[in-house]
């Protein structure tokens, strides 16, 4: 199970998975030791499948981009974006006012991985209802 460590863990290597140890035990304030238990459990159970390098969006082409609208029950906005946090195809999320609570940017491989994530989404605890559009393309202004 993805405890708040995990989430926070997450999130910092996926801004820069070549981060040193070390620097990740300062910034979550644990010790390394952690730090290193914590990527190896999350990679033996297929959290982390792979550290990966994140390239500008024209090289990666054939991925995909959706945006998925997210209504919250009552004050749970904070636990959703918290669970969110845990989940490596979650690209951002963004707070909104309006019909949609927050907006969560995907970003996956495959329509098969693109299908598992709204799933799994869809189960976390607080959320109420989802839309979600895939991003056809994307216009520079």
């Amino acid at each position: 199970m993805i405890d708040d460590l995990d989430r926070k863990l997450l999130a910092l290597l996926r801004n820069d998975s070549r981060e040193p140890v070390a620097s990740l035990a300062a910034r979550l304030k644990v010790s390394r030791g952690t730090v290193q238990n914590r990527i190896r459990r999350l990679q033996a159970d297929g959290t982390i499948q792979a550290f990966t390098v994140r390239t500008r969006p024209e090289l990666e082409a054939n991925r995909v981009r959706a945006i998925m609208c997210i209504a919250v029950e009552g004050g749970r906005s904070a636990a959703v974006i918290q669970a969110l946090r845990g989940f490596p195809e979650v690209d951002k999320a963004h707070t909104t006012n309006g019909r949609w609570d927050l907006i969560a940017e995907l970003d996956v491989a495959t329509l098969a991985e693109f299908s598992r994530t709204l799933d799994q989404v869809r189960l976390v605890d607080g959320i109420a209802a989802t839309e979600t559009s895939i991003l056809l393309a994307t216009q520079k202004m």
